[in-house]
């Protein structure tokens, strides 16, 4: 989710579910090592739990910034091999690294020699037109015999040619029952599945097969699920939380943000443009939040513009 999940989505996130774990965008062990810090690993106590997700394929650089992130207060680190776009692959790093266990073995060691969390794998079920389950199967036992427990599975194939990152997640086929057979086949390991899941009934179907559920841009274009998972998935009581109080907590959020870092409002609000999907004025509301020429206002006054166009889109005010 590059470019998508920063720490500004991650705390919209967290208000919305208390028990997800959260996922940064990945960042490359050169970003980490030969760039600002700072920008690429501060994050928000209220995240917690949260995974810092690595690209890269040098075991030593992976050590080190594996190290980095367990200074910095991470829960979890994830080594991409899932990512199949060719600014990756001229990383080499991302989804050709399933063609290359050994080393990806030999990379996992080695962050897990250095730190003391969770060492994770995301990664996909195949490499271009190669279907057999016995390559992602191989994958999966290389890298548990150097000590990964925890790979997170996205259902398709990667086809490093011919296809751009976003058809990568359309048009290989999603082929579920191979995650499954994973999860048979190493009852030892957690496993968790991705792709093509777009409501709370998939993911009880998927979590009679699997350990966990891994949700991306459905979550992030329809964030109001989210506030049903931890009663729906985590045995919580039904909560109290309102979209109207969600972007309250939102604005104070923006305001912190400014005066701490001088950072924008509207480099936040465009996280949280789903808030009221499928609500009367929900357009109208979202043109106020993402009008460049209304930066230079108080998030506070975008605020009531936003709420203000949205009631006189709709014939009554909303229930939120």
């Amino acid at each position: 989710m590059l470019d998508w999940t920063d720490r500004h989505c991650r705390y919209f996130h967290r208000l919305l579910t208390h028990h997800a774990r959260l996922y940064t965008e990945m960042v490359t062990t050169g970003a980490l090592l030969h760039g600002d810090v700072p920008r690429h690993l501060r994050f928000n106590a209220e995240e917690h739990a949260v995974a810092l997700q690595l690209g890269g394929s040098d075991r030593a650089d992976l050590a080190a910034c594996a190290k980095l992130g367990q200074d910095w207060g991470y829960d979890e680190i994830n080594l991409n091999c899932g990512c199949p776009s060719e600014r990756v692959q001229r990383g080499a790093f991302g989804a050709c690294l399933m063609n290359e266990a050994d080393l990806v073995a030999d990379c996992v060691k080695a962050m897990l020699d250095g730190v003391d969390i969770p060492v994770t794998v995301k990664h996909r079920i195949g490499i271009d037109r190669t279907e057999s389950y016995d390559f992602v199967r191989d994958f999966v036992g290389t890298l548990s015999q150097a000590g990964c427990q925890i790979f997170i599975v996205h259902a398709r194939n990667a086809w490093l040619k011919g296809l751009s990152p976003k058809e990568n997640r359309e048009v290989p086929p999603l082929r579920y029952a191979l995650v499954h057979r994973l999860k048979q086949d190493f009852p030892q390991l957690t496993i968790s599945i991705n792709g093509g899941i777009h409501s709370s009934a998939q993911v009880a179907e998927q979590l009679e097969h699997v350990d966990g559920v891994m949700l991306g841009r459905e979550a992030y274009h329809n964030p109001w699920w989210l506030a049903e998972w931890d009663e729906s998935f985590c045995g919580e009581a039904p909560s109290d939380l309102t979209r109207e109080g969600v972007e309250e907590q939102m604005v104070d959020y923006m305001e912190c943000e400014a005066a701490l870092y001088g950072t924008s409002w509207y480099s936040i609000a465009r996280h949280m443009l789903g808030l009221r999907h499928g609500l009367p004025g929900a357009r109208k509301w979202r043109q106020v939040w993402s009008d460049h020429r209304l930066k230079e206002l108080p998030a506070r006054a975008v605020w009531a513009l936003a709420r203000q166009a949205s009631y006189a889109a709709s014939p009554v005010e909303p229930a939120l």
